[in-house]
């Protein structure tokens, strides 16, 4: 079976679905993003900094009465260029691209998005199975993201490092459940129990884990701190 892989820690004048960005920094890395005719959306704890030039105003987002009830926010922040905007989570970690091809769709872990383009929809999804939300932090919800008609970006910071796995149909992984960051839709996600037997002894305990089983891509992170500890 392949293992999961180091994703690629800097990025500079990559170009793709309408923006310019670059990936800086090593122990708190720094989103940069060259405004042009494509907007941005992200939640508004995260920027750093912007040029004069750049607008930043509010971008309302599907779902509003589900987001209600989850407590989540209902509007997002949103940049329009022409010029320069940089993101940044107040953590140590790993600033990571996710190219969307038209149609195609991504599941990310609550709160761990930095920013998309605009030709993204967002929207947020439940997972099935309180397991998965009891042991896994808060992945209750799951921020979905879906390019519709067009070709966009998602950029995910995972805390640590981030490594990327693409496991084939009916392959599996057993991750923590703080590990998992982000996974293609294909991919599904349980969560099972392992007890310890401590022989005579009895039972020394248990070990959950969240199951992803292809086919489909899986990105997790070799560190987990709840964002709710980072955001206050």
């Amino acid at each position: 079976m392949a293992v999961p892989q180091l994703r690629r820690t800097v990025s500079g004048e990559e170009r793709f679905a309408g923006v310019t960005y670059h990936i800086e920094g090593e122990l708190v890395p720094v989103l940069r993003i060259s405004l042009d005719e494509t907007p941005v959306f992200f939640e508004h704890h995260i920027l750093l900094w912007k040029s004069p030039s750049t607008r930043v105003g509010a971008k309302a987002v599907r779902g509003l009465i589900k987001r209600a009830i989850g407590g989540l926010p209902i509007l997002l922040t949103s940049a329009t260029g022409p010029g320069e905007i940089a993101f940044s989570r107040d953590g140590a970690g790993q600033i990571v691209p996710i190219h969307l091809e038209a149609g195609q769709t991504l599941d990310v872990r609550e709160h761990q998005y930095l920013a998309a383009t605009d030709q993204v929809a967002y929207s947020v999804t439940r997972v099935r199975g309180i397991m998965n939300w009891v042991f896994g932090g808060n992945t209750l919800i799951i921020d979905q993201f879906r390019a519709d008609n067009a070709p966009g970006i998602v950029w995910v910071h995972g805390f640590g490092n981030v490594f990327e796995i693409t496991l084939g149909a009916g392959e599996a992984l057993d991750l923590e459940p703080g590990a998992w960051l982000y996974k293609d839709p294909s991919v599904s996600m349980k969560t099972v129990t392992q007890n310890l037997s401590a022989g005579l002894f009895g039972s020394a305990g248990s070990f959950f884990w969240n199951r992803m089983t292809g086919p489909g891509r899986v990105g997790l992170q070799s560190m987990y701190i709840p964002t709710a500890a980072v955001d206050t």
